[in-house]
């Protein structure tokens, strides 16, 4: 068996650095970087894309709402293709500052309430899938495994990626428990290594809100902002491995 571990990177902005990318950097093997909605500036795109080529690590567009005070986790009102072109923006600015650091960027994953809408809203997920693949086709979808991200690329025939999350709770939906709900985040490295463990063993995620759900999952992410991030992400790494599981960017699978 072999996963990919991804992280959400480049999230400051100007002087102001949210987590550790250098550490990131040096164990995961994709890296979603913000691209100006809810973080990030070109010098920090940049910066972020240079570290992430130093280490040999797959890149991916991180767009999420224009709304940095709220860190792109508040919904903004907009139809479903001001959304498309406002993502559109949003990987066009990364792709230009990746050819700048002589890097590729491989695929597309929605950031905090954008992900969550389009996990939820096909029309959100279709629009932002097409705008996807009218700038590349190649360009693929990290989606969360089993939502209507999911589901719109299939449709579309975009290469598309499932991913689970080592530090959110889940909902039987499958969608994940909001934030400002009991059981939204898991901070224990411990705790989420062994939910990762017997996940990739049965194929069931346990839920806050009934029995286990069954996904499939090309990818785990960690949130780099989580303070438990560098920690956990290496707990992982260690004890996938340990297990046999081999790490690998899922643009090799």
């Amino acid at each position: 068996m072999r996963i990919d571990l991804n992280s959400d990177l480049g999230e400051g902005f100007g002087p102001w650095a949210m987590g550790n990318d250098g550490e990131m950097l040096s164990i995961v093997t994709s890296a979603n970087i913000a691209c100006g909605g809810h973080a990030s500036d070109p010098e920090t795109m940049f910066r972020t894309l240079t570290l992430a080529r130093d280490n040999g690590v797959n890149v991916g567009a991180h767009p999420g709402y224009n709304d940095p005070i709220g860190f792109g986790r508040r919904i903004i009102p907009m139809s479903p293709s001001e959304i498309g072109r406002m993502c559109a923006a949003q990987v066009g600015a990364l792709i230009g500052m990746a050819a700048q650091a002589g890097v590729s960027v491989t695929y597309v994953k929605p950031h905090g309430a954008l992900g969550n809408l389009a996990a939820r809203d096909r029309d959100v997920a279709d629009a932002i899938v097409a705008a996807v693949q009218r700038i590349d086709p190649k360009l693929a979808i990290l989606a969360i495994s089993g939502t209507q991200s999911m589901h719109a690329a299939r449709a579309a025939n975009a290469p598309v990626f499932s991913e689970i999350f080592a530090d959110r709770g889940y909902l039987a939906s499958g969608q994940l428990v909001p934030r400002d709900q009991d059981g939204a985040m898991i901070h224990d490295a411990i705790e989420a290594t062994d939910r990762l463990l017997a996940f990739l063993e049965s194929g069931l995620m346990p839920v806050v809100d009934g029995d286990p759900i069954k996904l499939d999952a090309h990818s785990i992410c960690v949130h780099g902002d989580n303070g438990s991030a560098v920690e956990m992400a290496r707990e992982i790494r260690s004890r996938l491995t340990a297990q046999g599981i081999k790490i690998a960017s899922f643009n090799s699978f």
